[in-house]
C-alpha cells in the first residue's frame, strides 16, 4: 500500500516502513504524527485530497542538514557578505497508512 501526502510544501510519496526527511515538524522524538493532507492512496486520488485518509508516523530525528554557504557580493565597491545556513529536518518513520 502505498500514498501521496503533502507536508512542507511538497508532496512525497510513502509506503509503510519508510523513512522520510520532511520540512521541521512540531513535536519530540518518538512521538506520533498524522499526515492529513492525503493525495491519494493506491489508485483513489483526492480533489484535491482524500476525505477519511490518513498516514500515522512516528518520529525518530529533530536535526539541521549540513551547512550551504551564501556568498554576497557587489561589483565595483568593497561590499561583501559571507552567511551560513542549515535548514532544520525531522526524520518520520512511516507506520501506518489508513486509506478510504
Amino acid at each position: 500500500m502505498f500514498a501521496i501526502i503533502e507536508t512542507g510544501g511538497k508532496q512525497i510519496l510513502v509506503k509503510e516502513g519508510d523513512s522520510i526527511y520532511v520540512e521541521k515538524l512540531e513535536g519530540q522524538e518518538k512521538s506520533e504524527v498524522k499526515f492529513d493532507k492525503v493525495l491519494a492512496v493506491n489508485d483513489v486520488f483526492g480533489k484535491p485530497y482524500v476525505t477519511g485518509a490518513v498516514v500515522h508516523g512516528t518520529i525518530e530525528k529533530q536535526g539541521k542538514a549540513k551547512k550551504i554557504v551564501v556568498y554576497r557580493h557587489n561589483p565595483k565597491s568593497t561590499h561583501k557578505r559571507k552567511l551560513g545556513h542549515r535548514q532544520p529536518y525531522t526524520l518520520v518513520k512511516i507506520t501506518k497508512i489508513k486509506g478510504k
